[in-house]
């Protein structure tokens, strides 16, 4: 595995943790407009892993946004659009497994997934 690859892999499990602020019984996440309220941390780090960094070869900090004055992320803001252009195609793709394939409940990272961000992205960010 290259030295990128295990970097990578690092800053996107590090995402899932640093993005967790539970209370120690139930995990919660702030600000989850797609993703479901009650996502578990593996559930949230196999999409980030799975759909972002696979589909379309970006860490966290392509649509997560700094915290003014350091280099931590805020995975709760908005500030940056690429967010919302994730959760946009998020529901995009949900919708086409649903109307276009039949499936019946679809679900982010799920085996039933038809179409996902690889399909048409092909590891990078923006299709071409």
């Amino acid at each position: 595995m290259k030295k990128t690859s295990i970097i990578i892999i690092v800053l996107i499990v590090f995402c899932g943790v640093a993005a967790y602020s539970g209370d120690g019984d139930a995990t919660k996440y702030q600000n989850l407009k797609v993703l479901p309220k009650h996502i578990s941390s593996k559930q949230l780090q196999q999409i980030m892993v799975d759909e972002f960094n696979t589909g379309l070869g970006v860490g966290c900090g392509f649509c997560h946004a700094e915290v003014k004055g350091s280099h931590r992320l805020d995975y709760a803001s908005d500030g940056k659009p690429e967010k919302a252009m994730a959760r946009m195609m998020l529901r995009m793709t949900l919708k086409i497994n649903r109307q276009d394939f039949g499936v019946r409940h679809p679900q982010l990272a799920g085996d039933g997934m038809i179409v996902t961000c690889v399909t048409c992205h092909k590891g990078s960010p923006r299709m071409e």
